[in-house]
C-alpha cells in the first residue's frame, strides 16, 4: 500500500501528507484550497481535482477534515468515497467527529464491504510536523495491522483501542475533555499569580518541578501566553466543537457530569464573545479581562 490519497490539506492534513511524501510514499491531495494542493505538489506530491481521480490512484485514503459537514460530504454524499468506492480501497478518517457519525459511515462502508477505521489523531500542528502523532484507532484490527505502516509515518504512538468503530473516537473526546480543563485551569491559575505579582516564567519554572506540571500548562504558556501571541495551533472553536461531542456521548449513554457541562457552558460563551478564531490559550486573556471589568464596576 504505498499509493495514498490524503483529502483535507489543512493544518493538520497537508504536514501528515508531506510526512507520507518524505518517507516514500505516493501521495495524492485533494483540497478545495488550491494553496494547500499546491503546497503539497512543491513537496513532491501529485494533485486531484476529484475524489474519483483520487479513488483511482491510491491504495488507502486518509481524510483530515475540519467540520462535521465536511466530513459527512467527503464520505457520504452522492460522489463521495462510499458511493465511489469498493473494497480495494481502504479508508481512514483522522478527523474529530462525532461516534454516531463514525457509526453511520462504518455501516455505510459495511453494505459496500468497504474496509474503515475512525482514527482520530492527537498532538496538534507540531506533532503533525514532527511526525509524532498520538492515533487512537478504532475498527476491525485486521484493517488497523494493514494500515499500520501508514500509521507509523504520521504518528510516534500508535494504538489499536478496539474494534467498535467510535473507540478511537471516544478516547479522543475524553483527550479533549481533559484539555478544555487543563487550559481553563491554567488560565486562572496564571491570573492569581499576576495580580500576587509573581513572576509568570519562574512560576512555570517551580510548577514544572511539581505535581501542578502538565503537558497543556507547557503547550499554552510557553507556546502561546509567554509571547502574547495566539495564532491558532488548536483554536478555541474547535476544543468547543469537541466539547460538545464528549457532552453528547456522555447524554447518549445517560451519564451526567455536570462540571463538564458548566465548562462546556464557559467555552460557548468565549467564543460567542469573539475569541473562537484564536489559540484555545487565548482564554488567559479573557480571564483577565473578566476579571478587569468586575473591579472597573466596583
Amino acid at each position: 500500500m504505498k499509493r495514498i490519497g490524503f483529502i483535507g490539506l489543512g493544518n493538520m492534513g497537508l504536514p501528515m501528507a508531506i510526512g507520507l511524501v518524505k518517507e516514500g510514499y505516493t501521495v495524492t491531495g485533494y483540497d478545495i484550497n488550491e494553496q494547500a494542493v499546491l503546497s503539497l505538489k512543491e513537496q513532491g506530491g501529485a494533485i486531484a481535482t476529484t475524489i474519483g481521480q483520487i479513488l483511482v490512484s491510491s491504495d488507502a485514503i486518509l481524510t483530515s477534515l475540519p467540520s462535521v459537514k465536511a466530513v459527512e460530504e467527503v464520505y457520504l454524499a452522492a460522489d463521495g468515497l462510499i458511493e465511489q468506492g469498493d473494497k480495494t480501497k481502504i479508508l481512514v478518517d483522522t478527523s474529530t467527529v462525532s461516534p454516531e457519525l463514525n457509526q453511520i459511515i462504518d455501516q455505510a462502508c459495511a453494505e459496500k464491504e468497504i474496509p474503515f477505521l475512525a482514527s482520530p489523531v492527537s498532538g496538534g500542528v507540531i506533532g503533525a510536523e514532527q511526525q509524532t502523532l498520538t492515533v487512537m484507532a478504532g475498527g476491525r484490527k485486521a484493517i488497523f495491522e494493514r494500515v499500520l505502516p501508514i500509521f507509523e509515518v504520521i504518528g510516534g504512538n500508535i494504538f489499536h483501542v478496539n474494534e467498535q468503530i467510535d473507540s478511537g473516537t471516544t478516547v479522543k473526546l475524553i483527550n479533549n475533555l481533559l484539555i478544555g480543563f487543563y487550559t481553563a485551569g491554567v488560565s486562572e491559575a496564571l491570573h492569581i499569580a499576576t495580580k500576587k505579582n509573581i513572576n509568570l516564567d519562574d512560576l512555570y519554572s517551580m510548577l514544572s518541578v511539581s505535581y501542578g506540571q502538565s503537558r497543556i500548562y507547557e503547550r499554552n504558556y510557553k507556546a502561546f501566553i509567554a509571547n502574547n501571541d495566539y495564532e491558532p495551533g488548536f483554536s478555541l472553536k474547535l476544543l468547543r466543537k469537541d466539547l460538545e461531542f464528549a457532552m453528547e456521548a456522555a447524554e447518549n449513554t445517560q451519564l451526567d457530569l455536570p462540571i463538564s457541562r458548566t465548562l462546556l457552558s464557559l467555552y460557548q460563551q468565549v467564543e460567542k464573545e469573539g475569541y473562537g478564531d484564536q489559540d484555545m490559550a487565548v482564554l488567559y486573556e479573557r480571564v483577565k479581562e473578566q476579571s478587569a471589568k468586575k473591579e472597573a464596576e466596583k
